[in-house]
C-alpha cells in the first residue's frame, strides 16, 4: 500500500513539475498596454464593470487628448482557456465565499501576472477593486515597460556619441539619427510616416540646480531653455516650451538607484500649430556631480500618442549610467 502511494505521488509530483515547466517556457502575448479580464457579462455590465472601466481605462496622465491607460480585453469566466491564458496580464474578478485578493505569477505563460479578486457581494468587489487597483497599475506598467524593451531589443543599439559624450548607454531603436549633436547636447530624431518622435540628452553641473522650492518650475525652466537654444521651427521665434495649459505632473522617483524627478506634460511650438506631449528626466548624478537630462517627445498630428510615449518612457527608463572608474 505504501509503495502505491508512493508511486503514485512520485506521478503527480513528476506531472505538476511538467505542467509548470511547459507553463514557464510557453511565452506570453498580447498587444502593449493590453490587458484581459475575465469576468461573467452580468458583473461586467454592471457597477463592478463601471469601476473596472473607471481605474484601468482611466486617462494617462501627459497626453495633451485623453487616450486610456490600458486597452481591456473582457472575457466571461467559462472562456478562461486558450489564447486568453497566454495573455501577459490578466484580472479575474468573481463571486465567491470570501473576500479576498492575489496575485499569480506565470500560471500558464511567462511573463505573466494573473490578479485574483473574489468578493462575497458587489459591495465587496468595489471595495477590493477600490483598494487594490493602484497597485495593480502600478505592477502593470513596470510589466509592460519591461514587454515594451524586450520588444525593441533586436532593433536597438547602443550610442557610441551618447557613450563617449555623457557615459551613459542608452539603448536607440534604429532609425534615430542626429538632427543636433554638439559637445554638451544631443537631439536624436525618427521621422515616421504620421509625424516624428525625438529623445534629447544634456547635461549641466549639480551645483547650477537647486533642490528646494518648486521643483516643477525648475524643470520647466530648463525644458524652455532648452527648447530656445535648440528646438526650432522654420519661422523666426519659433522655439519649443512647455504649454502651461495643459496639465503638468511631476513624480520623485529614481532611475540606475539614483534620485530622479520625471516630468510629463504638453509642449508647444511658438508662432506654429505644432505641438504634442513630452516625458523628462532629471537625473541625480552626484558621483560625477552633475544633472543628467533625458527628454522624449512625439509630434503625432494625426494619430493617438500613448504608444510612441510609451516606446520613448521604455527606452529612456532603459539608461545606463556606466561606473565611474
Amino acid at each position: 500500500m505504501n509503495k502505491i502511494f508512493f508511486l503514485f505521488l512520485f506521478v503527480s509530483v513528476f506531472f505538476s513539475c511538467s505542467k509548470n515547466k511547459d507553463n514557464f517556457s510557453r511565452h506570453s502575448t498580447g498587444k502593449i498596454n493590453s490587458i484581459s479580464i475575465v469576468i461573467d457579462d452580468q458583473l461586467w455590465n454592471g457597477i463592478v464593470g463601471d469601476s473596472i472601466r473607471n481605474k484601468f481605462a482611466g486617462p494617462v496622465e501627459g497626453l495633451p487628448k485623453e487616450e486610456p491607460i490600458f486597452d481591456i480585453n473582457q472575457y466571461p469566466t467559462d472562456v478562461m482557456e486558450g489564447f486568453v491564458t497566454k495573455s501577459r496580464t490578466i484580472i479575474v474578478v468573481k463571486k465567491g465565499a470570501e473576500n479576498h485578493f492575489w496575485l499569480q505569477k506565470n500560471q500558464y505563460a511567462s511573463p505573466q501576472n494573473i490578479f485574483h479578486i473574489t468578493g462575497k457581494s458587489v459591495t465587496a468587489l468595489l471595495e477590493l477593486i477600490d483598494k487594490h487597483s493602484p497597485g495593480i497599475i502600478e505592477i502593470i506598467k513596470k510589466g509592460e515597460i519591461l514587454a515594451h524593451q524586450e520588444l525593441l531589443k533586436d532593433s536597438v543599439v547602443v550610442s557610441k556619441t551618447i557613450q563617449n559624450q555623457f557615459q551613459l548607454d542608452l539603448k536607440v531603436p534604429k532609425g534615430y539619427s542626429f538632427s543636433v549633436k554638439n559637445e554638451n547636447f544631443v537631439w536624436l530624431k525618427k521621422e515616421i510616416s504620421s509625424g516624428s518622435t525625438s529623445i534629447l540628452v544634456t547635461q549641466f553641473p549639480m551645483k547650477n540646480f537647486s533642490h528646494g522650492g518648486d521643483m516643477l518650475s525648475r524643470v520647466i525652466k530648463i525644458q524652455d531653455s532648452i527648447g530656445t537654444v535648440y528646438i526650432k521651427g522654420t519661422v523666426p521665434d519659433s522655439n519649443m516650451y512647455v504649454d502651461m495649459s495643459y496639465p503638468l505632473y511631476l513624480l520623485k522617483t529614481n532611475l540606475n538607484d539614483k534620485l530622479t524627478y520625471e516630468t510629463r506634460g504638453t509642449w508647444r511650438l511658438k508662432n506654429s500649430f505644432m505641438f504634442g506631449p513630452f516625458l523628462n528626466y532629471l537625473i541625480m548624478d552626484s558621483e560625477r556631480n552633475r544633472i543628467i537630462y533625458l527628454e522624449g517627445f512625439c509630434y503625432i498630428p494625426s494619430q493617438e500618442r500613448r504608444d510612441y510615449m510609451h516606446e520613448l518612457e521604455s527606452i529612456l527608463k532603459g539608461v545606463k549610467i556606466t561606473e565611474t572608474k
